[in-house]
């Protein structure tokens, strides 16, 4: 495994850094203050690629893979979290599931316009009394045989883009409660009867990345919207999280050397007692370990970025990733406040933000404690 950057990759983290300094950085703590989702930056996003990243070029995406697609992410997360956030979760969940489950004629209608930016992706699986145990989900749908169809009724939450999204995937009940073969994946778009948004989270941190509900009252989708196999949701859904674990470990990579970066900086500039603090062992050896420990999660993550672009399986690699990285990103979040002091707890310094942003990770996507319960599962049956 050769993980040195390629001319293309390294051309690919200049323009996306370039972008997020011209088009993110000016605005992201207004946003983060009003809790505004800025979805024409989306647009401008995806005229650059970012939208579809993992989308074949034949169906308007940028044709790339998992090593750039992690550039690209971190790149955006060392500048603005939230944002990075918005476009994982538009990537590898509602765009990746259409993209590995949909048929032809599905990815020809939805993936275009997703990939573009032109339409916002949203995902649908969690529930508020199902997070982890998400096969309890009460979200069902019936089927609807005179329409040629199925009725949804129930409410997703913690959904990204709950209320903005054009494009939801939405795992729904259609079989027994606990049965793995008794949910499935359906594409609903906005608009459509019976679909709306509901509360909008006032969450801690990625404030600016939209966390709503999904509410289902009646709603009717048509079989053409099905996705894969009735009764294959469930298995969908851990294959698409496989990959998408890639994406928070690539998102809690760019806060974490995003708030590594600002200490560093600080500690080159601030003086105390005659010198810069930098020099100082104290300080010294704080940048030490946050630099070490970036380097280790990046080379897991790189190592899950190698496995899912092969075509082998992924998922322990992925899972390792994602917990290393997003544990170590609140640590050296909240290694990068304390190198600041009093400044690192103040608006006036990007360091609160990246500790306030760098918790979810730990918990979006499936929580630190799941990964090690997928790791330990994977291990003990190797």
């Amino acid at each position: 495994m050769n993980f040195k950057e390629t001319e293309d990759q390294r051309a690919i983290r200049a323009t996306v850094r370039d972008f997020a300094e011209k088009e993110i950085l000016p605005h992201r703590m207004d946003w983060d203050e009003g809790q505004v989702f800025p979805r024409a930056l989306f647009s401008k996003m995806g005229e650059l690629g970012l939208m579809g990243m993992l989308v074949p070029e034949a169906l308007g995406g940028a044709g790339m893979g998992y090593f750039e697609y992690k550039i690209a992410i971190e790149e955006i997360a060392k500048v603005c979290g939230s944002i990075g956030l918005s476009m994982a979760a538009h990537n590898s969940l509602c765009t990746n599931h259409i993209l590995m489950f949909g048929s032809e004629a599905q990815r020809q209608k939805y993936l275009p316009d997703l990939a573009s930016g032109q339409a916002i992706g949203a995902w649908g699986l969690t529930e508020a009394n199902t997070g982890s145990d998400a096969m309890r989900m009460r979200c069902t749908a019936a089927r609807d045989e005179t329409r040629g169809g199925w009725v949804l009724n129930g409410t997703k939450n913690w959904i990204t883009h709950g209320i903005s999204g054009d494009v939801a995937v939405v795992l729904a009940r259609t079989g027994e409660l606990l049965d793995s073969r008794g949910i499935t994946a359906f594409v609903v778009t906005r608009g459509q009867e019976g679909f709306s948004g509901g509360k909008k989270e006032n969450k801690l941190g990625m404030r600016s990345s939209e966390t709503a509900e999904m509410i289902f009252d009646g709603c009717f989708v048509p079989d053409d919207q099905v996705l894969g196999e009735v009764g294959d949701g469930f298995i969908q859904a851990m294959k698409i999280l496989d990959g998408g674990r890639i994406s928070i470990a690539s998102l809690a990579l760019g806060i974490a050397k995003g708030a590594y970066e600002t200490a560093k900086a600080y500690s080159k500039e601030r003086e105390q007692f005659g010198k810069a603090i930098s020099q100082f062992q104290a300080i010294a050896f704080k940048l030490a370990d946050m630099h070490t420990s970036i380097e280790a999660a990046d080379l897991l993550t790189l190592q899950a970025c190698f496995l899912k672009e092969s075509g082998k399986p992924v998922t322990k690699e992925s899972a390792m990733a994602k917990y290393q990285a997003s544990e170590m990103c609140v640590r050296v979040a909240t290694e990068g406040v304390q190198v600041l002091g009093g400044y690192g707890y103040t608006k006036d310094f990007p360091a609160e933000k990246f500790y306030r942003d760098s918790k979810l990770c730990t918990i979006g996507e499936g929580t630190s404690e799941i990964q090690k319960l997928v790791i330990s599962r994977e291990i003990i049956n190797e």
